[in-house]
C-alpha cells in the first residue's frame, strides 16, 4: 500500500512534469522534496542528511553552498542584471569568462560561444558543423556520428546524437543525418580472447567502414564524451580516442568533445580530451563550469572554425544563431569565481590525490557477488550489477540497479542507477573521510539488492 502523500507531494502530482520519470508511480508515491543543502550533503523536506553522490546531475562540483558564488551573484545583479550578446552588443563579465577558457581549454580554441546548457550547446555545435562546411562549399559534408549509449542532450538534434533508446521512444527520433558508431566499453563488448588494443583497433575499424559506407564527402563530425557519463560511466580502452582521431584526421571530420560531465578537474585535469590524449577541433561545456549555480554552458571553437566561420558571416551578412540568455552576465559573473576557486584549490591536483582512495573502494566492492565490473577515473566511477558477474547482464534490465539506488537513499546516500549500472560522481570538494562516508553503506545496500533480486528470481 502507498504511503499518503504529503502536501507538497500532492501539489507537486498537481503542478510539475518531471524529466525522467513515471508520471504514474510518482503520483502514487510522491516525490522527494529536498529543501536545502550544504557541503556535500542535502537535505529533504523531514530535515533528513544525504551525502549527494552525483553532485546533482554530474554538476555541483563545489557543493550546495559557496557564499562566494552568492556574493558574486549578488554583486552582478546589482550592477547589470541582464544583458546579451546579440547584434554587436557585449559586457565585460562575457568576455572575461571567454579569455579564462580559452586559456585552460587544450585545442587552440579562438571563439566562445554561450547557451544556457549542455543540450544547448550541442545542438549549437552541430548547427556550426553544418555552416563551416557550407562556408567551405561542402553542402553535403552535414552527417554527425555519435556512439550507442552517448548522452549530448534531450533538444531534437541532441537527443539524436544520444544513443539512449529511452531518449528516442516515442519522440520519433533520431533525426536525419545523425550515424552511431559502437560503444567503447571492453569488458561488455570485447570479444573472447580479444585485447583491449585489438577491440580498441576494431572500433576504430569500425568507425572508418561507418565513415566509408556513409562516404567521407557526407560525413561533418565524430562527437563524443571522454567518459559516457549516462550511459553508465564508460571509460574508454586504452588508445581509444588516438585512433578515433586518426580517422577524423584522414576523412577530414570535425572532433566534438562534449565535455559537460568531464570538464572542469573531474578527470583530473581541465578537460577529459587531455586526460585521454586527443585534440578536439571544439568543446562543449555547461554543468561544473558555473559550479551549477546558475545556468550557463559555452562552446570553444579552434582557430580554423573561428575563421571560416566569421568570414562567412561577412559573406553572408550575420551568422544567425543565439540564445536570449546566453552569456548572461550574471551566470558569465559566477563562472569566473568558480574558475578562481577551482585555481585557487587547485582542482586538477586535489582529484588527482582524491582519486586513488575514490578507486580503491569501487575495485574492493567489485569483489561483491552482485558486481559485474568497476569502473572510474578521477573522481567520476561506476559499479555495474550482473549475475554471476556476466557481461551479458540481466535479462531484464534495469530493475536491479534502481532497486540498489534506493537501499542507498534509505541509508542516506543519493547516487543514479544508469539501467544497472550504479554512477558516483561526487562534489570535488569531497574530503578522504567524506569519500569512506559515501562507501560505508554500499555494502550493505548491496547484500539487501541481492537478497531482494534472488527473491524477485533476476538471479536465477
Amino acid at each position: 500500500m502507498s504511503p499518503a502523500l504529503s502536501n507538497s507531494q500532492a501539489r507537486d502530482a498537481e503542478a510539475l512534469l518531471h524529466p525522467y520519470a513515471n508520471a504514474i508511480a510518482l503520483r502514487t508515491n510522491g516525490v522527494q522534496v529536498i529543501e536545502r543543502g550544504e557541503g556535500i550533503r542535502v537535505y529533504d523536506d523531514k530535515g533528513r542528511s544525504y551525502i549527494e553522490g552525483l553532485s546533482g546531475l554530474w554538476c555541483a562540483g563545489l557543493g550546495f553552498a559557496n557564499a562566494e558564488l552568492v556574493e558574486t551573484a549578488r554583486l552582478q545583479m546589482e550592477k547589470l542584471p541582464y544583458y546579451h550578446l546579440f547584434s554587436g552588443k557585449s559586457h565585460e563579465v562575457a568576455v572575461e569568462l571567454a579569455e579564462k577558457l580559452k586559456a585552460i581549454a587544450p585545442g587552440r580554441m579562438a571563439r566562445v560561444f554561450y547557451q544556457s546548457s549542455g543540450s544547448e550547446a550541442n545542438e549549437t555545435q552541430v548547427k556550426m558543423a553544418w555552416y563551416y562546411n557550407n562556408a567551405l562549399g561542402r553542402r553535403e559534408k552535414k552527417k554527425i556520428i555519435s556512439r550507442v549509449k552517448a548522452y549530448h542532450g534531450t533538444t531534437i538534434v541532441s537527443a539524436s546524437l544520444t544513443g539512449l533508446p529511452y531518449n528516442h521512444l516515442d519522440f520519433d527520433l533520431p533525426v536525419d543525418r545523425i550515424r552511431h558508431t559502437s560503444t567503447p566499453h571492453f569488458w561488455k563488448g570485447a570479444q573472447e580472447g580479444e585485447t583491449e588494443a585489438a577491440y580498441t583497433a576494431r572500433l576504430a575499424a569500425e568507425f572508418e567502414e561507418l565513415v566509408l559506407a556513409e562516404g567521407p564527402d557526407t560525413v561533418a563530425a565524430f562527437i563524443a564524451e571522454p567518459i559516457m557519463g549516462a550511459g553508465g560511466v564508460l571509460v574508454p580502452p586504452a588508445g581509444y580516442f588516438p585512433a578515433m582521431m586518426e580517422v577524423c584526421r584522414k576523412y577530414d571530420i570535425l572532433m566534438i568533445s562534449d565535455e559537460v560531465i568531464c570538464g572542469f578537474g573531474r578527470t583530473g585535469q581541465w578537460f577529459g580530451a587531455q586526460t585521454f590524449d586527443y585534440e578536439p577541433t571544439s568543446i562543449s561545456m555547461a554543468k561544473q563550469l558555473t559550479g551549477s549555480f546558475l545556468p550557463l554552458s559555452a562552446v570553444a571553437i579552434n582557430e580554423t572554425m573561428a575563421e571560416v566561420i566569421e568570414t562567412h558571416s561577412g559573406q553572408i551578412g550575420t551568422f544567425g544563431h543565439g540564445f536570449t540568455y546566453g552569456g548572461h552576465p550574471v551566470g558569465c559573473a559566477v563562472g569566473i569565481k568558480t574558475l578562481e576557486i577551482y585555481e585557487r584549490m587547485n582542482v586538477t591536483a586535489r582529484v588527482r590525490s582524491l582519486a586513488p582512495a575514490f578507486a580503491a573502494h569501487l575495485d574492493r566492492l567489485a569483489g561483491h557477488p552482485l558486481v559485474g565490473e568497476a569502473r572510474h577515473t578521477g573522481l567520476v566511477g561506476a559499479l555495474e550489477l550482473a549475475p554471476a558477474k556476466s557481461p551479458k547482464g540481466f535479462a531484464n534490465v534495469g530493475k536491479v540497479g534502481p532497486r540498489l539506488a534506493q537501499e542507498l537513499t534509505d541509508r542516506g546516500v543519493i547516487v543514479r542507477a544508469v539501467a544497472d549500472s550504479i554512477a558516483f560522481c561526487p562534489p570535488m570538494i569531497i574530503t578522504p573521510d567524506e569519500i569512506d562516508e559515501l562507501f560505508a553503506p554500499i555494502e550493505a545496500a548491496l547484500d539487501a539488492t541481492e537478497l531482494w533480486a534472488r527473491a524477485e528470481g533476476h538471479l536465477g
